[in-house]
């Protein structure tokens, strides 16, 4: 059988392309056996993992949670709100501590960009980055990409839209790096506030213009407004933003062509996105948190096998 090039996930930007077709595949044979009456397999009952989330969350979090459990491997949950950290722990001391109970896996989500990078050079356990900051969240792109493959029949060649608040986002990055690293065009769409200045160098088109960006896309990826994230204000109102770069019914029927409609979740409905555009035939939002459960179990399956050898 292959195997990843990589001992943890840190970011899509440490994958190849061969990478992610073993992830797929693998999330394939996974999404199957979660579709089973008896939905759950033995592969990992000799493995331990810690879900580290020092940031709130509840879909990722969950998501994880029940892949782990899915392939039947012993899980800790640590929740660094009732933890030693708000006494000053440091992230090594804690981390310490918890491997020193034999985990064989972490999978971290850490408010500071370059927390799983940290860890990993470290600690002797294989590290997955369930979201670092503003930075990288691999494995909500791959559940993305894997759910454009699985709608649209593959990711080369595709044409996908970001709209939204890119420039706090790690959704969007790590969206970027697996989108063209399988071949699709990118171009983001937001308030030139929120588009972060670095999109020159990484080969992705901007277009400020809602419908021009939505005629030209296959699919449309709806990004949150991360209002915990801001500092100041990047846009008049939500009312203007909701006017300039949300999604309604009305909109998507004026295109020349029907598209796919995603969202990483949380949905402000009314915001980003209306309520019937939402729980329209056009979206796969709730494939996609299907879909985070099979890739999850194939990202922690493949790094278990490596940790096993």
């Amino acid at each position: 059988m292959s195997e990843l090039s990589v001992n943890h996930l840190l970011g899509i930007k440490y994958l190849n392309k061969k990478d992610i077709q073993l992830i797929f595949e693998t999330a394939d044979h996974f999404k199957e056996v979660i579709n089973r009456p008896i939905k759950k397999v033995p592969s990992l009952r000799d493995i331990t993992i810690a879900n580290l989330f020092f940031e709130n969350s509840t879909r990722t979090k969950l998501s994880f949670e029940l892949a782990e459990k899915r392939l039947s491997a012993d899980v800790i949950n640590f929740s660094s709100a009732q933890s030693s950290v708000k006494k000053g722990e440091t992230l090594i001391d804690t981390v310490n501590n918890i491997l020193s109970m034999k985990v064989d896996m972490v999978v971290m989500r850490h408010p500071n960009p370059g927390a799983g990078v940290f860890l990993s050079k470290h600690v002797n356990a294989s590290i997955v980055n369930a979201g670092d900051g503003a930075h990288e969240h691999p494995t909500q792109a791959l559940l993305d990409s894997y759910s454009i493959r699985e709608k649209l029949g593959g990711v080369g060649g595709k044409k996908v839209l970001i709209v939204g608040d890119i420039l706090h986002s790690r959704v969007a990055l790590s969206n970027i790096f697996a989108l063209q690293l399988q071949g699709a065009e990118v171009m983001l769409c937001g308030p030139k506030t929120l588009i972060p200045k670095y999109v020159d160098k990484i080969g992705v088109k901007v277009e400020t213009n809602l419908v021009k960006a939505l005629n030209w896309c296959d699919v449309a990826n709806m990004l949150r407004v991360q209002n915990e994230r801001m500092d100041i204000s990047y846009f008049p109102s939500t009312r203007e933003y909701t006017q300039q770069y949300g999604v309604n019914r009305e909109l998507l029927d004026s295109l020349d062509k029907e598209i796919t409609i995603m969202h990483p979740g949380p949905i402000n409905r009314g915001v980003e996105i209306t309520s019937d555009v939402a729980d329209s035939k056009q979206s796969i939002i709730l494939d996609q948190v299907q879909n985070g459960v099979a890739v999850r179990m194939a990202v922690i399956y493949l790094l278990a096998s490596k940790i096993k050898q």
